[in-house]
């Protein structure tokens, strides 16, 4: 049972969490408390997680399904040493909304199968050799450039949404943000649910929601499966997404460490191949892709507890909840209005999380090469420029996910061989105003000893 991450011990006295403490992932509080904890990672998924297949059209309950699953089966491939929630991944919502226009919903499905499938093998070779082949092949410059891209190449959804219910897109709008700048702690972190629920509210009495399909759905049922299609045509839309899972993934056992204090870095590959992994499975059932959840590092973080015992308790949970076809159409009644609403600030934030990627690295546009890669990727992203080769139509995202491989790595090339750029490609560290007193001043000490 230890190999599939079930032998917990017992964090104290299972009760309470010292001072400067955290529950560790192979730790559990009492039960009863890590049952709460478990809902609460479910509570904290739940917005994010519905949205991409309300906005993609695909059935909500099946997502569900397919997340709950996805969580529990990287538990066991991670032996549970990583404590995360699989949910739905919005890097999907361009390429399955694309593809659906020209392959329908099993040729997206088709896709979101060979995007799990890829992860999964980049997952196998980072369990072989390591990461550092992915560093050296997408940089921040690049990594930043393909996340931002991909969240601005949406914006043209979400105003069509915005404009089918302006007033009601608002207040969703600004109950987000009112609610993330008023509140601390788990309310804070769930500004988007509760700007939906907010939003759905108004639409009510705005005549915009209908329950027909809610009246005539059964309490209990399987929820809607669906087949995959595969089509070539879609590879250029779903691979860029691979390149932003992986880079999410990392990040995300990069941050369990560093909040644990444990070393993750042999488990990397073992995440990624899991995240593929029910990716692919989603793919084959009719639910969307998948990935580590960020929502869920603010619950762990607000609470302390990072017990994969608690996402044990969520995965269960999120499957329970899938097997209500009530429950599911409650959530298809979401109108235009609220999508479009939520959507302006869940894309924009896709965007700035590219930015932040640039900012975190200390990324120099001082450099021409940097400068050059981010400037030409995020125009063809965001004006969705389309390249069609025979049946092969590859947009905006495809496009400039490859514009910042092929610049970036082949302006590197042509400066080495004719030694023409001078800046560096990260800038150095700034040392703050106080550090440079103190060391002036111990040099003084110094100079007068002598």
């Amino acid at each position: 049972m230890s190999m599939l991450g079930f032998s917990w011990t017992l964090h104290g006295n299972g009760k309470s969490i010292k001072p400067g403490q955290v529950v560790a992932p192979g730790e559990r509080l009492a039960w009863p408390l890590t049952i709460g904890v478990g809902m609460q990672h479910v509570v904290a998924m739940f917005g994010a997680t519905f949205l991409v297949p309300i906005i993609t059209g695909m059935p909500p309950a099946t997502t569900l399904l397919f997340s709950g699953i996805g969580t529990l089966l990287f538990l066991v491939l991670t032996r549970g040493k990583v404590p995360s929630y699989l949910g739905s991944s919005f890097a999907f919502i361009a390429p399955i909304t694309a593809s659906q226009a020209q392959f329908g919903i099993p040729g997206a499905l088709g896709g979101v199968v060979m995007a799990g499938a890829t992860l999964a093998l980049v997952g196998a070779v980072v369990q072989k050799f390591g990461a550092g082949w992915i560093n050296r092949l997408m940089p921040p410059i690049i990594t930043g450039a393909i996340v931002a891209l991909i969240g601005l190449n949406l914006a043209p959804a979400a105003k069509a949404n915005f404009d089918k219910a302006p007033i009601t897109a608002v207040v969703t709008l600004a109950t987000i943000i009112l609610v993330s700048v008023l509140f601390r702690g788990i309310l804070g972190r769930l500004s988007i649910l509760v700007g939906v629920v907010a939003g759905y509210l108004v639409a009510m009495l705005r005549g915009e929601v209908t329950f027909e399909k809610v009246d005539a759905a059964a309490w209990i049922g399987l929820p809607h499966f669906q087949t995959p299609e595969f089509h070539i045509g879609v590879l250029g839309l779903f691979v860029p997404v691979v390149l932003v899972l992986v880079a999410e993934n990392i990040g995300h056992v990069k941050s369990v460490a560093a909040m644990t204090g444990q070393n993750l870095d042999g488990v990397s590959g073992r995440a990624l191949m899991a995240d593929g992994a029910a990716t692919v499975l989603a793919g084959f059932g009719g639910g969307s892709g998948t990935t580590t959840y960020a929502e869920n590092i603010g619950v762990m973080a607000a609470t302390k507890v990072y017990s994969t015992a608690a996402y044990w308790v969520a995965g269960a949970f999120a499957i329970l909840l899938s097997f209500s076809p009530k429950f599911g159409e409650l959530i298809a009644t979401v109108p235009a209005g609220v999508l479009g609403g939520a959507a302006t600030m869940l894309y924009g934030m896709i965007g700035i999380l590219g930015v932040k990627i640039w900012v975190q690295n200390k990324v120099n546009f001082a450099n021409p090469i940097n400068l050059t890669t981010a400037a030409v990727a995020l125009i063809i992203g965001i004006a969705d420029y389309t390249w069609n080769i025979g049946e092969l139509t590859f947009t905006g995202i495809a496009l400039g996910s490859a514009a910042a491989l092929v610049i970036y790595h082949g302006m590197r090339a042509l400066a080495r061989w004719r030694g023409t750029v001078a800046e560096p490609e990260t800038e150095p560290a700034v040392v703050p105003p106080s550090v440079k007193a103190a060391v002036n001043a111990a040099a003084k000490r110094a100079g007068k000893k002598r």
